[in-house]
């Protein structure tokens, strides 16, 4: 069984008790722990504050951050907008993605972020900002399970 298909067995059977922000993490196939953060989830989707991939095995051979980053941005099909490599800082060994071009609703610009750590974890992301005021806010998302499992085996390759 792939990742996106042990993943979307599991979260079809996530099923937090109560309100609240609760979480969730697995050891899943090709050697990745993933940790969804969710601030709702029911039997189809999840309205999700936080994705990470934390690889448990030694990276693939030959591959460098550049790589794993350019391979996301390829991959990633499945959220609204496009993902786009942004940085990558060798001295910090982290590379950043956001969404292309950014939705814009009710004046609010929203984005989606990728943050790679090294060759070993993938937090995704989505925020909230506006032209007017500095800064921006984290939000929550809301993907399908099958969006939500796809998108985790986009990140691990």
């Amino acid at each position: 069984m792939t990742l996106a298909e042990t993943l979307l067995r599991k979260l079809s059977d996530w099923q937090p008790a109560g309100d609240g922000r609760h979480s969730w993490s697995d050891a899943l196939p090709g050697g990745w722990t993933v940790h969804v953060a969710a601030d709702k989830t029911d039997t189809l989707s999840c309205l999700v504050w936080e994705l990470t991939l934390t690889r448990a095995d030694a990276p693939p051979p030959g591959l460098t951050l550049d790589g794993w980053a350019a391979g996301i941005a390829a991959r990633v099909t499945g959220l609204v907008e496009p993902l786009k490599l942004y940085e990558v800082d060798a001295a910090r060994d982290e590379a950043v993605l956001r969404s292309d071009a950014p939705s814009t609703r009710a004046g609010k610009l929203a984005y989606y972020e990728v943050r790679l750590h090294g060759l070993t974890r993938a937090v995704v992301r989505r925020f909230h900002a506006t032209m007017e005021t500095p800064g921006r806010e984290q939000v929550a998302f809301a993907l399908t399970h099958e969006v939500l499992a796809k998108l985790a085996a986009d990140l691990a390759g």
